[in-house]
């Protein structure tokens, strides 16, 4: 991480062409300037100037670290040789310079006063545009994207497949093919699956990656103009053209409407006279609202984009981190005349991120972060791959079949009396059962994933609903708890001012026209309450002014919403006027203010303007603005009235932090309680006029504390803290009411009857919880409501922790303090005493609380748990469990984009998991089953028949028959399970209980594993031994009845699994039996044509079906009657 100091200045190439330079030699130059008189040029002169100064200036880079003295004599090197060139080439440059009469200054080869160097802290200084070699220190900035390269594709994907346990096991088998005492059968039989699986997985990860390519190569070779010194400029005059991944830091870029900014940039001039900018940043944060920038002021004052090469300045930039929310530097700039310097603080309005978007005008930027520094790179990560319960589940059974394989091999092998090589036969046999772990189960089961994932996104009832994590909508099948955040989610983020409280006087929604008439009022009196037309009021201006008081008071509080905020009115191309800003919360208010008679009309960095009741326009003057942070929990700003030139301090924020700064009051603390328990959300309002010398004092050491560079924001807190933030006047409260999203007690009180406890983590405060938690249903009518808040003992904790203890049945509602003392001392007690709870309401949460939450639910109940947001901040939560699921809001994307499901509304829930997570898990659990039992059956069949013949490892069925029983022969039925379902819709949604069974797991579990082993070792027995009972003494005649009876016994099969028929299984079923028919006449190797067309082949298959399958459907039939599952009793 880098600390860099950067000087601003142009120059020509620090190599310059040959066909530049003057024609004087080397030796010629150096005499001519130690010559006194020689050159005395403006040039020159400037130069002097800059070398007496370094002395003055560079103070500090004198005392350098032992280990950066090379770097300093090698910069100081390349500035020498730059500067005999220049001067060489002095009097061409100043000729071409001549032809530009706006601007008769020379443009100076500028050698750094802070040469380049590198810190033992890695703070670094740099010369601006440098010498290339020094250019190199720093990252290219190239976006690079892709998973592999050339050399690295096969490896790598070979690698990540083999490192699975199914691949690994099919590996193995396929190589001791080519192990002449292991050979069995074709090699094309192991060979060819393992290959269809690989080629389809890399074919997949090539074009993907490919696609990564092409994006990388458009973004890295989009042309940029940049400014350089006529000289070197080739595209025009001062800029020169150059594609994304050539720029380098200390470029000047110049960018225009709607150009992606292709690195960290320091705002130096935009095209509007206010020196401010909008960009939008949802590629990098996902939230959709534009954001302002603002220009270095010094920069923003010349007269064109060209005088930026004048500049003699230094910009320094603190070190490259992940967050986009901060950013530390200083815009020095370096007079000529006295030498004197201009220290201006750089914030993180004043930078464009890499892959942001200018949204509007034109803007020139100075490079300070490139490639792998940039925050949109530093913040590009891959959350951890998650994995479903059921592939996990399937794993263990694998391994399970595994040690059956070994184990049947190893006693075939005992029962010959282990004679000879017995274990080469044990391989063999290892080989001949390798079918008892499937490899088309993945297959399968990724296959319908996929099927899963395209109904979902399909379902014209919860459109816009996208799948980003298609191995997962098994899971969706299977949650327990349920995460939610509150705003925004159960919410809809629209504010809808409800209420405001002045302490005497409260004003509802009802009311809302009062306000605007005492406003009204307010402004067409004189602010003394006087009558225009003398200097003393009359008997009726007494009589009204407590109402002029009144009004007064209104319109202080109003004028308060309507300055205090981050809102700018944008003017659309039709016309339009829209309010951008950082929050919802700000528009809902400034259009409230407008709804009352205030109008937000101008807005810029320097001046605001409003419109009264009567059309009179007010202007003030912004003098400082102090951004909301979630840490301070408030926002404050310095305007001076342009008519009275007062200056007041204006500052909203939540309750917790403005009681502890506003004068002494009776009744914020009750008021705020009472709003929060009608589900409002509070902003407390306050006000301080500020003398000139006042103003004056903070000014200045506000200024200094933000040209720091080391603990800038600490130290700009504590002056706005000790100058500003005491015994502020009280202008009002406000009461904000965030709508309930559509449907939101229904879902809830449905998703809890499913079985699934509810969690609402919240960073609102206690009572505006609670009041959402009764509004949306989240707690049952008439339960027990238990508020833990404002612990501060470990006795406390204990105590509230043996409560609950026996209270299992009712709501905890915890702040996030007391939260945080109880995982920090009683972590397991605690989470083992609320998950038995039914609801949890945990308030003023973080975002890392959110997660630590998630992950100890996880961890501890082993249960699958989802959480579901629609903001930033919801992000971690979201990635920490087991299921993700964002809702694309008012907030932005950021977490949809994060998200393993997004959605659009909170309702959608309900289908997403009650329908189409039941689904998905039963369908697979009952595929993988299948395929098992697939595998199972024909192993069987393998082992009875080498028992029989001598426990001779030899192959029963060979070549094509063995492709042909895993593919086209039985694939297409048995994926048809796919579409399979128990009940409709409907009745799923009626009755939520249903998906309460599959969270204990029953569909796919060992009970139901070792049913299936049960079945297949009946099937395969039964069709092999009758088999080899009624063959007529040739082999072929064995492999044609067994193999039929085989191929018919497993159609049967999925007939007798399906609940609900389907159009495709109808067609899977009968069109694979004619395959199969037509197919025989192709294998003639295989089967006897005269005998497989005879009537004494069909009775025999079809007594050796009726004796595998007709038992099974008997017992299915009695089973249904006598304990009929909880579906079938709903149908």
């Amino acid at each position: 991480m880098f600390n860099r100091e950067i000087p601003l200045r142009v120059f020509q190439s620090s190599r310059p062409s040959p066909s530049a330079y003057s024609p004087l030699q080397p030796d010629d130059q150096e005499a001519a300037s130690s010559t006194p008189g020689t050159d005395m040029s403006p040039r020159a002169a400037s130069s002097k100037r800059f070398t007496s100064r370094k002395s003055k200036r560079t103070g500090g880079y004198l005392d350098q670290p032992e280990d950066e003295v090379n770097l300093l004599i090698e910069s100081s090197e390349d500035e020498q040789y730059d500067e005999q060139q220049a001067r060489a080439n002095e009097g061409n440059a100043i000729s071409m310079e001549e032809g530009h009469a706006s601007n008769s200054r020379s443009i100076r080869r500028t050698t750094s006063s802070a040469s380049f160097s590198v810190g033992k802290d890695k703070s670094r200084t740099i010369p601006f545009r440098p010498a290339e070699k020094l250019q190199t220190r720093f990252p290219a900035n190239v976006v690079r994207n892709q998973k592999y390269n050339v050399a690295t594709f096969l490896p790598l994907v070979f690698y990540e497949q083999f490192k699975f346990f199914f691949n690994l096991y099919f590996l193995l088998v396929a190589l001791s093919q080519f192990v002449p005492a292991l050979k069995i059968g074709f090699i094309v039989t192991y060979v060819a699956p393992l290959a269809f699986v690989l080629t389809v997985t890399m074919g997949k990860e090539a074009y993907d990656d490919y696609k990564r390519n092409l994006r990388d190569r458009d973004a890295n070779s989009q042309k940029y103009l940049i400014l350089e010194p006529s000289l070197l400029a080739s595209d025009g005059p001062y800029t020169r053209a150059v594609p994304s991944s050539k720029l380098r830091v200390g470029d000047l870029v110049l960018l225009e409407k709607n150009q992606r900014v292709p690195a960290d940039l320091v705002l130096l001039r935009t095209s509007d006279q206010s020196g401010t900018c909008f960009i939008r940043t949802d590629q990098l944060d996902g939230e959709t609202d534009w954001k302002l920038r603002v220009a270095v002021p010094s920069c923003q004052k010349v007269a064109t984009d060209r005088d930026l090469l004048n500049l003699d300045a230094d910009i320094y930039a603190d070190p490259p981190m992940k967050d986009i929310h901060t950013f530390v530097g200083t815009f020095t700039l370096h007079r000529d005349t006295d030498g004197a310097q201009e220290v201006e603080p750089l914030t993180v309005e004043n930078i464009l991120w890499s892959n942001t978007v200018l949204a509007a005008g034109s803007a020139v930027g100075f490079v300070v972060y490139t490639g792998s520094e940039t925050r949109a790179v530093m913040n590009t990560s891959h959350p951890e791959t998650k994995v479903g319960l059921l592939d996990m589940e399937i794993n263990r059974l694998a391994k399970i079949l595994c040690a059956v394989t070994f184990a049947l091999s190893v006693v075939l092998v005992a029962l010959n009396g282990f004679r000879g090589l017995w274990y080469v036969y044990v391989f063999r046999f290892l080989i001949l059962f390798s079918s008892i772990i499937p490899i088309s189960l993945r297959v399968n089961l990724d296959m319908g994933k996929t099927v899963y994932a395209q109904q979902i996104m399909n379902d014209p009832e919860i459109p816009n609903t996208i799948v980003r994590t298609s191995t997962l909508p098994e899971e969706l099948g299977r949650i327990e708890y349920l995460l939610s955040d509150k705003t925004g989610t159960l919410t809809q983020n629209e504010m809808d001012m409800k209420k405001l409280h002045m302490g005497t006087m409260s004003y509802g929604s009802d009311s809302m026209d009062e306000v605007a008439h005492q406003l009204a009022v307010a402004f067409g009196v004189t602010d003394t309450g006087l009558s225009r037309s003398g200097l003393f009021p009359t008997g009726a201006q007494m009589a009204g002014r407590g109402r002029r008081d009144m009004s007064s008071r209104v319109r202080d509080v109003v004028m308060s919403l309507a300055l205090c905020h981050n809102v700018t009115p944008v003017t659309n191309d039709d016309g339009t006027v829209t309010y951008q800003a950082s929050s919802p919360d700000e528009v809902a208010i400034v259009k409230w203010t407008e709804s009352v008679g205030l109008t937000l009309v101008f807005r810029d960095r320097t001046r605001i303007d409003l419109q009264g009741p009567h059309g009179t326009v007010l202007s003030f003057d912004v003098l400082e603005i102090f951004p909301f942070t979630s840490e301070s929990k408030r926002m404050g700003i310095i305007v001076r009235d342009r008519q009275s030139g007062e200056i007041t301090f204006l500052q909203k924020g939540a309750d917790v932090v403005m009681a502890k700064i506003v004068q002494r009051n009776d009744w914020l603390e009750e008021e705020c309680a009472n709003m929060a328990r009608e589900g409002l959300r509070t902003l407390v309002m306050a006000r301080k006029k500020l003398s000139e010398e006042t103003f004056a004092t903070f000014k200045n050491q506000y200024h200094q504390a933000s040209i720091s560079v080391v603990g800038r924001n600490e130290a700009m807190a504590d002056v706005i803290s000790s100058v500003l933030e005491h015994d502020l006047e009280l202008s009002g409260l406000t009461g904000v009411e965030d709508k309930l999203q559509d449907d939101v007690k229904p879902t809830l009180e449905l998703l809890r009857n499913a079985g699934i406890k509810i969690w609402m983590l919240t960073g609102d405060k206690v009572e505006t919880a609670t009041c959402i938690a009764i509004s949306t249903k989240l707690v049952a009518r008439g339960q027990y409501i238990h508020q833990v808040a404002k612990l501060e003992t470990s006795d406390e904790a204990r105590t509230q922790l043996e409560f609950l203890q026996s209270k299992t049945d009712c709501c905890l509602i915890i702040d996030g303090h007391s939260l945080q003392l109880c995982l920090n001392l009683f972590r397991l007690e605690f989470i083992e005493i609320a998950t038995k709870l039914s609801a949890v309401v945990a308030c003023r949460c973080s975002p890392t609380q959110k997660a630590d939450v998630a992950r100890l639910i996880r961890s501890h109940t082993k249960k699958r748990v989802c959480c579901i947001g629609d903001g930033g901040n919801d992000v971690s939560m979201i990635q920490a469990a087991d299921v993700g699921v964002g809702i694309v809001g008012k907030e932005g994307m950021q977490a949809s984009l994060a998200a393993d499901f997004s959605v659009t509304q909170f309702s959608y829930l309900t289908k997403l998991l009650v329908w189409h997570g039941r689904n998905s898990y039963k369908r697979s659990a009952k595929l993988a089953q299948f395929v098992i039992h697939r595998g199972l059956i024909i192993s069987i069949m393998q082992a009875v028949f080498s028992a029989i013949f001598y426990f001779a490892p030899i192959a029963l069925y060979q070549g094509w028959l063995m492709v042909g029983y895993a593919t086209i022969y039985t694939m297409a039925p048995v994926f048809s399970l796919v579409l399979d379902r128990d009940v409709n819709e409907d009745l799923a949604l009626l009755y939520p209980e249903l998906y309460k069974e599959l969270t204990k797991g029953r569909s796919l579990s060992f009970k139901t594993f070792f049913t299936w082993l049960m079945i297949s070792l009946y099937q395969g027995g039964a069709i092999m031994i009758m088999s080899l009972v009624l063959f007529e003494n040739e082999f072929l005649n064995i492999v044609a009845i067994s193999f039929t009876a085989l191929i018919l016994n497993e159609l049967i099969m999925v007939a007798l699994e399906i609940t609900t028929w389907h159009m495709y299984m109808v067609a899977s079923e009968i069109l694979t039996l004619l395959l199969y028919v037509v197919s025989i006449a192709f294998l003639p190797e295989y089967f006897d044509l005269s005998f497989v067309v005879s009537v004494r082949f069909a009775w025999k298959v079809a007594v050796i079906v009726a004796v595998s399958s007709l038992p099974l459907y008997i017992i299915k039939l009695v089973r249904s009657r006598l304990n009929p599952a909880t579906f079938t009793k709903l149908s």
